[in-house]
């Protein structure tokens, strides 16, 4: 059977996938009540296939797709760790999945609940006052909490120019620095790959408005100076922004208030396990500082007695960041997630995301180069440099990668590691799946000096071989045209 045509190609006509019951108004009843301007004057080209051929081609088509749930998935700073199906399971329920976004008030009473409880648990793990759930992506959250910097310094008085960031941080920071209307001044990390409150204190000035600092960093170190450098930064008058797409390596070890953070933000759908593969659903959160309260996004979720309302009395808000509340499936998963494992079961989650981080580190670093070797958090750097002068790029490992039904770490960050190779193993992992995900990056090593086209022209097994680079860089028109 060929898999590889396209479901138009299948389509015949007549042929259906479903029926529906007739009804007494007839066929042209909805018709006659949209305006002529509106109705199609032919019938939409869509494929006509039955029911049994129309699941055969997505199921295979889904095989196709690498997935958590498929295989390991060891992207750096992307956490894609097992995703319990409780969680989906609770997300489904009827009063979850149905609940309309413009449901008054008396009739979503149990989902603000599940929200207000959600934020407060947040608020908890991060030390914070208050937490909004409205943002629905982390670098949706790093625009808001720019923006609420932004709307502090107004508050005072001056908006400021500049907002610092790490040689090593993530492309979406300074992206949202400049989408918030600031500029970035760059501060590089030291040879230990960890940033210096004298670095720091060299380049911040009375423009300087914040910095935003992952931590731990795209290395997978921590940032030993922190709290000298939130010192740093409040003498000038500036807020600390935290990125939180590393917060794994932290539940229930430390707090970003602790370490003197003004705003933190969470991947929601990294951190606390909800699927986030082929760009979304994703959902984020922002906490502050009490200081910071009034500037988050309206409306906050209040509760009076027994009732939970919206609350959209802010004059100092940023307005709004989303549509309606947020990825509410999302939320509900989170929510279930927490519940299900309680304090000291994220306290393990972290425990054990940084102990198998450091046990394939010890298992590669003598094959890859490890630019910083020391104890790693969640996640570790190793470079490809050895292997390219022998003849693979770090590109050409990861290609091969895929021949075993593993997915590619993150590759070519952080910018800072020449050849970099990104690995973040998760919590969920076994130890078993580590030794043989080692066992497969050593017999690559090898296959560059035995066998180095094997190499050079991965994958061999995968649904759709090695892309022309150049030319997909060039020719950007992927439709079909039948």
């Amino acid at each position: 059977m060929n898999n590889d045509i396209l479901i138009y190609e299948k389509s015949r006509p007549g042929r259906l996938g479903f029926s529906l019951a007739e009804t007494k108004a007839g066929d042209r009843a909805v018709d006659n009540l949209i305006p002529g301007k509106f109705l199609r004057g032919s019938e939409a080209a869509l494929p006509e296939i039955s029911e049994p051929e129309l699941v055969r081609h997505y199921v295979e088509l889904s095989t196709r797709n690498h997935h958590i749930d498929k295989g390991f998935y060891p992207l750096g700073s992307c956490t894609m760790k097992y995703n319990p199906k409780v969680n989906d399971a609770m997300a489904s329920l009827t009063g979850f999945a149905k609940q309309h976004p413009l449901a008054p008030e008396s009739q979503c009473q149990g989902a603000l609940e599940l929200m207000y409880n959600l934020a407060a648990m947040l608020s908890e793990i991060t030390g914070f006052p208050r937490t909004t759930l409205q943002p629905v992506a982390g670098a949706h959250s790093e625009l808001g909490g720019i923006l609420i910097i932004r709307a502090a310094m107004l508050k005072r008085g001056k908006m400021r120019t500049k907002i610092l960031i790490p040689d090593s941080a993530h492309g979406t920071n300074p992206a949202s620095v400049v989408m918030a209307g600031y500029e970035t001044v760059q501060v590089k990390s030291t040879e230990r790959g960890t940033l210096s409150a004298d670095d720091v204190a060299r380049v911040i000035d009375d423009e300087t408005a914040g910095m935003m600092i992952t931590n731990p960093n795209t290395l997978g170190l921590f940032e030993s100076e922190i709290q000298k450098i939130a010192k740093v930064v409040h003498d000038a008058g500036a807020l600390l922004y935290m990125d939180g797409a590393n917060l794994n390596a932290l539940l229930g070890q430390t707090r970003p208030a602790d370490m003197g953070f003004d705003v933190v933000h969470f991947n929601l759908h990294k951190t606390f396990s909800t699927p986030h593969g082929g760009g979304g659903p994703g959902a984020g959160a922002l906490a502050v500082t009490k200081e910071l309260v009034p500037f988050l996004p309206t409306p906050m979720i209040e509760k009076n007695g027994d009732r939970y309302f919206f609350d959209n009395d802010r004059p100092d808000s940023i307005g709004r960041m989303h549509s309606f509340y947020g990825n509410f499936g999302n939320m509900v998963r989170v929510y279930t997630y927490v519940r299900h494992l309680g304090a000291a079961g994220l306290k393990r989650v972290s425990e054990n995301a940084v102990l198998n981080a450091n046990y394939l580190r010890m298992l590669l670093k003598d094959v890859y180069e490890l630019p910083h070797d020391r104890i790693c958090q969640h996640e570790f750097v190793l470079s490809g440099s050895r292997q390219k002068k022998r003849g693979a790029r770090t590109a050409d490992i990861a290609k091969r990668l895929l021949d075993f039904g593993v997915h590619a770490p993150t590759v070519y960050f952080p910018l800072i590691v020449p050849e970099a190779i990104m690995i973040e193993p998760t919590e969920t992992e076994s130890k078993e799946t580590l030794d043989r995900f080692a066992e497969i990056m050593i017999q690559i090593d090898r296959e560059i000096d035995e066998n180095l086209d094997m190499v050079l022209h991965a994958p061999h097994n995968t649904p759709v071989r090695r892309l022309d680079e150049v030319k997909a860089t060039k020719t950007l028109d992927i439709s079909y045209v039948g």
